[in-house]
């Protein structure tokens, strides 16, 4: 799409915007050095490792007056970068952004400096990422209490939810791929950073759900999307949050650090887990996986593979055992197997989970994975997938002890999978290939996604690549 400007419109209360927009060219000149610098060094941005080559201004919605004390500016913004040494090229990445405009910054607001604009329209003030400023995150909020549209943008919210005005907004720093505000502990709002056109499985699923009755995922309150050459964007969800809540990544390092045991919540987590996939097989078409089916999946895992050795060359000796667990199942397919397929929740670990004050689980975040396609993340899976995902997550946290527990994970897997059996009526370790296969698959994106953004933790998923090659491992 060639550089654009979505005009103003009409502004939830308390905004003041201009009728204008400032040209797209001299805004997106003026701030392109600022942003080649800051982008790569935001956790949520994706290319890391490869250098920004340019930019293409998707969207530019002016939502408070840049002539004011305090401007605001949503964009999208398609980043342009050149391929890695040896690899494809990558399709460019489009990324929402909330760019606060102010003459300076005060003190509180120094660690979400972008920088200082010298020329263009902006010339002379400070750009800023505004989520980290209470003023322009309860704009947003306010814009979703009155079902806003400004521009292109578009401010939805459930048919009898209310949303109180007057919630004080705080940023999470907590390392996310995406970003969180929460409102007065009262609601919490996910920005996706790195948007794709189509139906986002994070509005979608929990929609589902709530229609379902499942309370064991929090039902969106209210959305932010836009509709850009025909395509729909989900841009952000609202949705309440667990005051007292504990996370369930820290919650396990915690036992683990006490030498306390994690087999009970690990249960409770199973069957929370269950509840989920059955509502989601209830509300959701389900599909069965033949031969056809399953070459398919096989041959997606084994090319994932292919890139992984090529982009993280520890992985080499391990090549041939790990070949082996997709070889099992595609054989398994070939003699007439097949597998029922369903919506689910798509990258289940322990962080994806709060377990609030009363002892209840919550699963949160249906974005699924964010680095694959959208189309892929909304295929029907066999639940294994999102079993693996957790089985990881155990093995991660072990491993994150020092020294490491291995016996402490292989008590929380198999605790897992036997609450997963109580409320399904079959436990995902009947069915070993099928499990070591996803937990293969998984294994590998984690070897490449810690070697470009956390090499210090690469010993972790290649320990479970050691193991998944060399034998199956149900639990």
């Amino acid at each position: 799409m060639a550089e654009t400007v979505t005009p103003s419109g009409t502004t939830p209360p308390s905004t003041t915007p201009s009728s204008t927009s400032t040209g797209t060219t001299p805004l997106l000149a003026s701030l392109d050095p600022l942003l080649r610098e800051w982008l790569p060094r935001q956790r949520w941005f994706a290319g890391k490792g490869r250098p920004v080559t340019g930019f293409t201004l998707v969207a530019a919605t002016e939502l408070l007056p840049v002539e004011g004390r305090l401007g605001l500016y949503h964009l999208l913004l398609r980043v342009h970068q050149s391929a890695a040494p040896g690899a494809p090229p990558q399709p460019d990445d489009c990324y929402q952004l909330l760019i606060g405009v102010r003459e300076a910054l005060p003190p509180r607001l120094a660690p979400a400096l972008i920088g200082h604009v010298s020329s263009g329209p902006l010339a002379g003030r400070t750009v800023y990422e505004a989520l980290h400023d209470p003023r322009p995150a309860e704009v947003l909020l306010e814009a979703l209490r009155t079902r806003a549209r400004v521009g292109a943008l578009a401010f939805e919210r459930t048919e009898g939810q209310e949303i109180r005005d007057g919630l004080v907004a705080r940023l999470l720093t907590s390392e996310q791929s995406n970003s969180s505000v929460v409102y007065g502990d009262t609601f919490i709002l996910k920005l996706l950073r790195r948007v794709t056109p189509g139906v986002n499985p994070d509005l979608e699923l929990p929609l589902a759900l709530a229609r379902e009755g499942c309370a064991r995922v929090p039902a969106p309150v209210a959305w932010l999307h836009t509709e850009l050459d025909a395509e729909p964007y989900v841009l952000a969800v609202l949705q309440p949050y667990v005051s007292g809540a504990a996370d369930g990544w820290e919650l396990a390092l915690r036992e683990l650090a006490k030498g306390e045991d994690f087999a009970a919540e690990a249960r409770a987590l199973g069957r929370a887990t269950a509840e989920v996939h059955t509502a989601l097989a209830r509300a959701l078409p389900t599909v069965t996986l033949g031969q056809a089916q399953l070459r398919q999946l096989v041959d997606g895992m084994a090319e994932r593979l292919t890139a992984a050795v090529r982009a993280v060359p520890a992985l080499r000796p391990y090549e041939p055992g790990l070949r082996s667990a997709y070889a099992a199942l595609a054989d398994l397919a070939a003699e007439g197997r097949t597998w029922t397929a369903q919506r689910v929740h798509g990258d289940l670990h322990l962080g994806q989970c709060l377990r609030s004050p009363s002892g209840s689980w919550s699963l949160i975040d249906f974005e699924g994975e964010p680095s694959r396609p959208l189309a892929e993340r909304r295929l029907p899976q066999p639940v294994v997938r999102d079993v693996a995902g957790m089985l990881r997550s155990f093995d991660y946290a072990a491993h994150s002890a020092r020294p490491p527990a291995p016996l402490w994970a292989h008590t929380c897997r198999s605790a897992y999978c036997s609450g997963y059996a109580e409320v399904a009526g079959r436990d995902p370790r009947t069915d070993p290939v099928l499990l070591r296969a996803y937990e293969t698959d998984k294994a590998v994106y984690e070897v490449v996604y810690e070697a470009r953004h956390r090499p210090e933790w690469l010993p972790v998923p290649l320990s479970a690549v050691r193991r998944l090659a060399a034998a199956p491992d149900p639990a």
